[in-house]
This record gives C-alpha cells, structure tokens and sequence, in this order.
C-alpha cells in the first residue's frame, strides 16, 4: 500500500512524462548503500570468528565448475521465467527487449530498496513509460505480487506437512525462537494481504475505488481525491479484461511463477552440492528449499536495501545445519549473494541509462 500512494502521488507528473522522484529515488548510485551492508556484515562476521579454515571448501575442479554454472543458470532461468510471465500478463504489448529491461529494472528498484517496500512503484512507473496504461500498468505489478504471494502462502503448508518444524532452524537459540513468531506473523500478513489483493482484482474492483475515496478524503492527502478516482476507474478495466483470460492463461502465468522462484532458490542446492552435498539425497535437497522460503519470508520484511545484512546472518542460521565446517558459512553466504544478488545492482546500473535515454527520446521523436 505505501508504494501503491507513492505512485498516486506521482500520477499528475506521470501524464506529463515526467516521473522524476522515481527516476532520482534509482539513481547507479546508490548501488553503494546495498554493497556496504552486505560486504560489511560479511566482514564483521569473518573478523569476529577469524580462522585459516574458512576458504578451505574451496577446491576448485571441473565438477565444482559446473555446478557453479548451473548455480548461475538458475538465476537465468529465474529471470527468463518472469519475462514471459510479463509478457503473458500484458497481453504481449511487450517486445523481449521490453520485457528484459522491465525485470532488470524492477529487480534493480528491488534490490536498492528496503524489502519491505519493494519496487511496486517503479514497476508500474516502468510499464506505464513503455506506454500501457496507467490502470493497466498498476493491475499488471498487483497480478504479478499476487502470483507470488499465492506461491508462497500454498507452498509453506506443502512442506510443513512433509517436513514439520524443521523448516525452522533446530538451534535452540532465543533470537531463532524469536524468529519462528515473526515468521508467522510475515506469513499471515500475506496470506490476508493475498485474499483481499484477490478479491479486489477478480471479483469486486469497485470496492478498491470505494476504499481508496474514503482513504484519499483525510486531509493531508485529499488533493489526490481526483487521480486515485482516476486510477481506480482504470484498475476496474484491466480487472474486466483479466476476467477474461482462459484457464490457461492463468496456469502459464503461476507455472512461469513457480519456475521464478524454484530458480532462486536451488541457486543454493547446486551452490552446495559443488563442495560438499552431492551425496546428499532428495528430501535433504528439498529441505534446503523449504528451509529458504522460511528464510524469505522474514526478509521480506527486511528493513535493508535487498536485505543486505540480514540476508547474510539469516543464511547462516537458516543453512549452517547443512554445511560440515561453521567456518565455511560465511564465505559461502558470500558467494549466495554474488550469485543471485549483487549482479543485479550492476545490470540494472547500466541498464537504467540506456533504458531513461530510449523512452524519454521516444518521446520527443
């Protein structure tokens, strides 16, 4: 919701192709903040348990290589998964091109910004400069987070039935303890969060365009009565046109969905199984899956750019169960991030140029 005012706010500049907060707010600079954090909470923990000990799982061989690969393919596969989603669920108004510089923007806008705002602003922001409405822009991201909110909210009961509380950490520890309760705090806030972003896509939009008049009649923000008016009128006409998709539409869309996220998180299996786990057998594997969706639920409450800092401690305490030497736990959260973190705080760096260059000189052609 508060990125959701955010972009009501920037409505009025947006008719006139300016946008310029949201454009200020991604600036290549601030790729600094996210790598400090992350770097400097890795270097803290090294310094703090220093050993000699800690590279030594990494012995490099043609396997290790592969795997590796394979890590890195997951990240691809992940990306080209919400691609075609993208292109599905805006009806294909999007080249490839499009659709690529779209996901590595809003993962960019994602990763320099705290979790637990996300980049659904820029998102819209984005689509709506690649010239989809401005209604159609907002139901395309909110499609989107649904789709993903419905994968997390029905793959935890999945696993819990087949693996109990070991999806949580077994160290007895306060802070764990401690963080099984926000754990299902996060997972409820979702659960309702997904219900009501349902039901005001799919079967009642009007009740957005009421709860957002009586929202916009408080004072400080009653001068944005009139664009949200305008926004919600145009919400309810995507809302009709998705209410016309096929079944099939629909099971592509959370098939592209589930293969996002099953990329991301197998990151870590290949990742591990290029040092030390190939012995490992299925349930263990899919352990480790479990044992990440758990671990993202808490950040994505993350007050931090991407999550930096706590990405790296949640690694530790979350996954140390499966790594043979503690000292190795660190360096390898280090390498977690390198793989699906940190390459899309460049990308999307030299993308953004190009990307504000092309659209904006679209424009005045």
């Amino acid at each position: 919701m508060p990125c959701f005012i955010i972009f009501v706010r920037l409505m009025p500049k947006l008719k006139i192709e300016s946008g310029k907060k949201i454009l200020s707010a991604l600036k290549p600079s601030r790729i600094i903040l996210p790598i400090v954090l992350g770097l400097g909470v890795a270097a803290y923990l090294l310094i703090r348990n220093f050993d000699t000990d800690q590279f030594s799982f990494l012995q490099w061989s043609g396997a290790a290589a592969i795997w590796i690969f394979i890590s890195i393919l997951m990240m691809v596969i992940r990306d080209l998964a919400y691609i075609i989603r993208i292109r599905l669920l805006t009806d294909k108004e999007l080249s490839w091109r499009q659709a690529f510089e779209i996901i590595m923007l809003w993962e960019f806008s994602s990763a320099i910004s705290p979790s637990v705002v996300g980049g659904t602003a820029p998102a819209i922001y984005f689509l709506f400069k690649e010239k989809l409405s401005a209604g159609k822009s907002t139901a395309v991201v909110l499609v989107a987070i649904f789709l993903d909110e419905v994968f997390f909210i029905l793959a935890i009961p999945i696993l819990l039935i087949i693996y109990g509380n070991t999806i949580f950490p077994a160290k007895d520890l306060v802070h764990l303890s401690q963080l099984k309760y926000y754990f299902w705090i996060g997972y409820a806030v979702i659960f309702f969060y997904t219900i009501l972003l349902g039901y005001a896509i799919f079967i009642n939009p009007y009740i957005i365009k009421s709860l957002l008049k009586w929202l916009f009649k408080f004072p400080l923000i009653k001068r944005w009565q009139d664009n949200v008016c305008l926004l919600a009128d145009q919400l309810i006409e995507a809302s009709k046109w998705f209410k016309t998709k096929s079944i099939v539409f629909w099971l592509k869309s959370f098939m592209a969905t589930i293969i996002s996220w099953t990329g991301r998180y197998w990151v870590v299996n290949f990742m591990f199984m290029a040092f030390f786990i190939d012995s490992l057998g299925w349930r263990e594997h899919l352990l480790i899956y479990a044992r990440q969706l758990s671990m993202w639920i808490l950040l994505l409450v993350s007050p931090t750019p991407g999550g930096s800092g706590l990405a790296e401690i949640f690694f530790r305490d979350f996954l140390g169960d499966f790594i043979p030497n503690l000292n190795w736990v660190i360096p390898l959260a280090l390498l977690w991030r390198l793989i699906s973190y940190y390459p899309y705080l460049f990308i999307g760096a030299i993308i953004l140029p190009r990307w504000v260059n092309r659209v904006f000189k679209k424009k005045k052609a």
